[in-house]
């Protein structure tokens, strides 16, 4: 019983460590919006709306953009921009920044016309025949993931920041998904099936 109890306690207290504060965050977030905007939707289409993203995704890669710097690029997310940004954080100013995105809702996109039969298909069924996962295997079927997995919202984000990912997984420049996942299906993907995926999601709801 004591042990069970100890467990209990310490699981109690790294939830309330873990707790991010979005007022907190808000007061924070000055400098996130010069590439994400004010509402976290992003000021142009290769920056992420960072807006209504599960709050531990948010969290996970500000963590992995620090670890990066810290480790040469030899762990985590390597970008020389994000990476600088988040240096200076400690782990309360990421959480209250992750818990403030959250709480802001994520601006309307669309699908383009010419992308939404391919993008369909793959997204909902993959290809079994050349071993690509569907997307909404993980993702959900409207894209919106789940935040208990670390799978992220996809629905309704920028196509081309989408399409930059996808191409970074693929040639193996971006390494911190969960046991490689998204670099096995992208590095069997092709340039106008990454770009149909892409623009599909946007519209996705």
């Amino acid at each position: 019983m004591k042990k069970l109890a100890l467990i209990l306690t310490l699981l109690a207290s790294c939830s309330a460590w873990a707790q991010g504060d979005a007022e907190a965050g808000k007061a924070k977030a000055a400098t996130c919006a010069a590439c994400h905007g004010a509402d976290g939707n992003g000021i142009m289409a290769q920056y992420p709306k960072i807006a209504g993203q599960h709050q531990g995704y948010l969290e996970k890669q500000l963590k992995d953009f620090k670890l990066a710097m810290s480790t040469g690029g030899a762990q985590g997310r390597n970008d020389p921009v994000m990476g600088g940004m988040a240096m200076p954080l400690t782990e309360q100013d990421m959480a209250d920044l992750a818990a403030f995105y959250a709480s802001l809702p994520i601006s309307d996109n669309t699908t383009a016309e010419s992308s939404i039969e391919l993008g369909q298909a793959l997204y909902r069924f993959g290809d079994a025949e050349r071993g690509v996962t569907a997307c909404t295997a993980c993702h959900g079927p409207r894209g919106n993931g789940t935040s208990l997995s670390g799978f992220p919202k996809i629905s309704g984000q920028n196509g081309e920041y989408v399409k930059l990912q996808l191409e970074k997984f693929r040639d193996g420049q971006r390494g911190n998904d969960m046991n490689a996942m998204m670099r096995a299906v992208a590095a069997k993907l092709t340039d106008d099936e990454i770009t149909a995926l892409s623009q599909y999601v946007g519209g996705l709801h």
